[in-house]
């Protein structure tokens, strides 16, 4: 493969041909190509372990993290949709989106699961969480909620690689909300090709090359 077509491949490829160059750092940790990519193919591969459809919903609410890149390239890669979450969004607006595309899989820290409990038992579709680390004492959580530590699925998908749900590059990727600024946030549905043409449309605007380190000044859930 030397042509991306689908979101993951875009790591995959870099993977395969600048491995061990750096991909993604965050403070002190940085990660290189093949470590990007084997962590997005075992996540990937543990949402099909818990049963993600095709086309599933995989929200992402975090901050600015290793945890939030592996995420948005594992649930394509899956066969599902990554729905990122602006870190900015109080509880109640969380719940909203995760009810209006039908969230099934949540992915969070403990600390904002805590803000977000009220909102769970009005999250029918939700049956997945999965957390940065340990959940907290005391969290009561809607029963039929598997909870999941990062770590663990990440293991058990490197333990069970499997490939994801067959799509093609016309198929959904994402959906980004709306800040919701004159209203509800609606959201916008992206292809894997609608995705993958603006990197390179981006990337060759701004003569990008394999040297340069870009900082994300923005947060990642940002169209």
């Amino acid at each position: 493969m030397n042509e991306s077509h689908l979101l993951h491949h875009l790591s995959q490829i870099s993977a395969a041909r600048i491995p061990v160059a750096p991909a993604l750092t965050d403070g002190a940790q940085t990660l290189d190509y093949q470590s990007l990519d084997a962590a997005v193919r075992a996540f990937a591969a543990g949402l099909v372990r818990l049963g993600l459809p095709r086309a599933g919903r995989v929200g992402i609410y975090l901050e600015k993290r290793v945890e939030t890149v592996v995420a948005s390239f594992a649930a394509p890669a899956a066969g599902g949709v990554f729905v990122p979450m602006n870190p900015l969004l109080k509880a109640e607006q969380v719940g909203y989106i995760a009810r209006d595309c039908q969230v099934q899989v949540l992915v969070t820290s403990p600390e904002r699961l805590m803000a977000l409990l009220p909102e769970l038992p009005a999250c029918p579709h939700l049956r997945h969480l999965v957390l940065t680390g340990p959940l907290p004492a005391g969290a009561s959580l809607p029963v039929g909620l598997t909870v999941w530590h990062w770590l663990g699925l990440l293991a058990e998908g490197a333990d069970h690689p499997q490939a994801g749900h067959r799509v093609i590059d016309t198929d959904m990727a994402a959906i980004l909300y709306t800040s919701g600024s004159t209203g509800r946030p609606k959201g916008v549905v992206l292809s894997h090709r609608n995705m993958v043409a603006g990197a390179k449309s981006v990337a060759s605007y701004l003569g990008n090359g394999p040297h340069d380190t870009l900082l994300a000044a923005l947060p990642l859930s940002f169209d």
